[in-house]
């Protein structure tokens, strides 16, 4: 099983949206490379949520 899939989940694009902002928060707003790794599975997830990876660019 690949680590994506377990990042992503029912929650909904809010609870990830929220968790995404805490995450820039915490860091002061320079990520660590532990920290993009974190956030790029997040907007993954957000993604899912919100339907933004079926949309197709007009």
């Amino acid at each position: 099983m690949s680590p994506m899939s377990s990042s992503v989940s029912a929650r909904s694009a809010a609870e990830v949206n929220a968790e995404i902002r805490d995450l820039w928060q915490r860091s002061g707003g320079c990520l660590t490379p532990q920290d993009e790794a974190e956030y790029q599975q997040l907007l993954v997830e957000w993604a899912a949520a919100t339907g933004a990876g079926a949309r197709s660019a007009a």
